[in-house]
């Protein structure tokens, strides 16, 4: 185990200054405050974006296009009983190349390596073209009411538009850039109630079982087919994550099914196409029901161009692999970016442990991901 508190690389241990910070969502806990100082002594005007309980903030480096803006988190999930971590999840631990953490990799790494990229960047070419901008949230691993969505809903109103857009969320399968998100399927949830009508179990006659009724619907709906994906998507999903009914008496049949569900969709569907196919098997099957939907998010693609060319050369040219490019994986903030026609692309440390005990990133990871952030600094902001 190693000291933390200098280590010789800046983005290590600026990482550790913000894992020490306990940022359980939506809590910041003091990183935003660190980051911003960091960035007011290069240059940037910073904009703290408090929405509900929930702490953002907009940082912007120059007055012209294009807008360059590094998109992230400070907020991570709660550690789980701290009991089953080799060591404190908020104290940050150097073990056989690895900093351990809560956040070390999702994303508390990549925000400390965006900051020593900018710092390095405009240390070396303080009159870049362009702008340099920052979009920080703590509300990414929660609701995502308060948060980003409500930053780039003010930035629209008063007619500001990033051009550009680096998440930092962990993309990397098992070596750093060896793939790159260029987009996001899309989140449709909903919660399912069927009604029947509770009884006793030895007078069936006498009820209504809605676990019996639902069920030949739901397997319906796990097998349909929604469509078959596209060069960019893979086929949408439909997964059931959660069935509750009945009193936890073995003598009573349920009143009320409850299930809730979630399909993973590729821009083949709409969210309202989807809506009205689920609804026609539930109808199909005589079902008396209820049903509330939740969009999360509606899938997004960049496709080559400026940026997507800027983060492979730079990975390229830091790590020297060809990036893949993907649309797998769960939804981000980028989605929520992407809509106003900005190009948005994710790409952070490797992903094995984010949300697990000992989540860890790999401590020569951060001074790469610096300097592949750096790079496409240079590749987008250095041609006039």
């Amino acid at each position: 185990m190693t000291d933390t508190r200098d280590t010789g690389s800046p983005t290590l241990d600026l990482a550790c200054s913000l894992i020490r910070r306990p940022s359980v969502t939506p809590h910041d806990a003091g990183c935003q405050p660190l980051m911003a100082e960091r960035l007011r002594a290069i240059g940037f005007t910073v904009e703290p974006m408090r929405f509900a309980d929930v702490d953002n903030f907009w940082a912007r480096r120059g007055n012209d296009g294009p807008v360059f803006c590094f998109a992230g988190h400070t907020d991570v999930v709660p550690p789980g009983p701290p009991e089953q971590w080799h060591s404190d999840p908020f104290e940050p631990t150097l073990r056989d190349g690895m900093l351990y953490g809560r956040g070390a990799c999702d994303m508390k790494g990549s925000l400390a390596a965006m900051i020593t990229a900018t710092e390095a960047f405009v240390g070396a070419h303080p009159a870049h073209h362009g702008s340099i901008a920052f979009l920080i949230t703590s509300d990414e691993e929660g609701p995502a009411r308060d948060g980003t969505v409500r930053v780039v809903d003010s930035l629209s109103a008063r007619g500001e538009h990033i051009d550009y857009a680096l998440v930092g969320e962990p993309s990397s399968h098992e070596q750093l850039g060896d793939v790159i998100k260029n987009g996001r399927r899309g989140s449709l949830g909903g919660t399912l109630t069927i009604r029947g009508r509770q009884g006793h179990v030895a007078y069936p006659q006498l009820a209504d079982n809605p676990v019996h009724r639902a069920a030949p619907a739901l397997a319906a709906l796990c097998a349909e087919v929604w469509d078959r994906g596209n060069d960019h998507f893979p086929p949408t999903s439909f997964q059931i994550s959660n069935i509750q009914a009945g009193t936890g008496a073995d003598n009573v049949i349920p009143g009320e099914l409850r299930v809730l569900f979630n399909l993973r969709f590729s821009t083949e569907l709409t969210p309202g196409q989807i809506q009205h196919r689920v609804q026609a098997i539930l109808d199909r099957h005589g079902l008396t029901y209820d049903l509330d939907w939740r969009l999360s998010g509606k899938p997004f693609l960049t496709p080559a161009g400026a940026l997507v060319e800027a983060a492979t050369v730079a990975v390229q040219d830091v790590t020297g692999r060809a990036a893949t490019l993907s649309t797998a994986g769960g939804t981000s903030d980028g989605r929520f970016i992407a809509p106003t026609g900005a190009e948005v692309v994710e790409l952070g440390p490797v992903n094995a442990t984010i949300h697990k005990v000992d989540e860890c990133v790999g401590v020569a990871e951060l001074d790469a991901l610096s300097a592949v952030y750096r790079r496409m600094l240079e590749h987008l902001l250095l041609d006039a």
